[in-house]
């Protein structure tokens, strides 16, 4: 088989997927994967004006009416819905949106924004996507949009397909698409594991090359994101220690001294300025749209 062939080699691309799991963009994406990072996360989230305008709420929302994936009573599942700011443009729009997330503390946020005139139309469930059944929750082609935004819900093949099969009309997902700048996390990593970060994009380019194989064209469109924000010690401090716990094997004894350390020589009156910035890529195709 020649390599372009490749392209349009649905098991090509799920066996260049899994080998992710040897780099260490797989272990950054491990860290971020648990229901601790989140929820000490989620104190840090919603508090920056430029961080909100960076989730693009009106392009989005333009972008899934473009598709046909807009519109009053259609049913929407979001896996991994964090503070729940999409969910909650789409349920102004009249849809009835299925929210999904395994942070309790994300959710809590969520619900303290949800206003009156749109509360009948969102249901939040605390639940894990690797441990729904589909099949007994009758979620096999129910929803008319089905929604992974930065979710590490959808982080394996399996997940993904089981994302698929809940639409009857349509997805979209979102995630980096390039190398992105974690100034804190980069020199941590070095400090704990002993060698430079080299964390590549998310899995959504593997998601778009599997959706190509399997004779989708989805619209994609790019969006540069950047925003700081300011947290306190003892935030950072949860949210590292969360993430290096999964990662590293040193003990919580050690990896609290490494980065409390490390916080208090970067920080100014208890508080510190965190970067974000890069590049975000969002998919969205019509399940109904196969390339024939």
């Amino acid at each position: 088989m020649c390599k372009m062939d490749n392209i349009f080699n649905k098991k090509f691309w799920i066996k260049e997927w899994d080998k992710d799991k040897k780099s260490d963009t797989y272990n950054v994406h491990r860290g971020f994967s648990t229901q601790e990072y989140w929820d000490k996360a989620a104190a840090t989230y919603n508090r920056n004006k430029k961080e909100v305008r960076n989730r693009r709420l009106e392009k989005t929302m333009s972008f899934f009416k473009r598709s046909g994936l807009l519109f009053k009573g259609m049913k929407v599942l979001e896996i991994g819905c964090g503070t729940g700011m999409v969910a909650m443009e789409l349920a102004k729009h009249g849809a009835q949106v299925t929210a999904l997330d395994f942070s309790r503390g994300m959710l809590e946020k969520f619900e303290q924004d949800i206003t009156p005139d749109i509360e009948k139309n969102i249901t939040i469930l605390n639940e894990d996507w690797y441990e729904i059944d589909i099949e007994a929750e009758a979620w096999k082609k129910k929803f008319d949009l089905v929604i992974a935004f930065m979710s590490p819900g959808v982080a394996s093949p399996e997940s993904f397909f089981k994302m698929m099969n809940c639409s009857k009309k349509g997805c979209t997902i979102r995630g980096w698409a390039a190398k992105r700048r974690h100034t804190i996390l980069s020199v941590l990593w070095e400090k704990i594991m002993g060698i430079p970060l080299e964390d590549k994009p998310q899995s959504i380019l593997y998601k778009i090359n599997l959706l190509f194989s399997l004779g989708f064209f989805p619209e994609i469109t790019f969006d540069t994101i950047e925003w700081d924000q300011t947290v306190r010690v003892k935030e950072e401090f949860d949210s590292q220690m969360a993430f290096f716990k999964k990662v590293s094997k040193k003990s919580d004894a050690e990896l609290k001294e490494i980065i409390q350390s490390y916080l208090e020589s970067i920080s100014k009156d208890d508080y510190i300025i965190r970067k974000h910035k890069g590049l975000t890529a969002t998919a969205v195709w019509n399940i109904d749209s196969r390339y024939t």
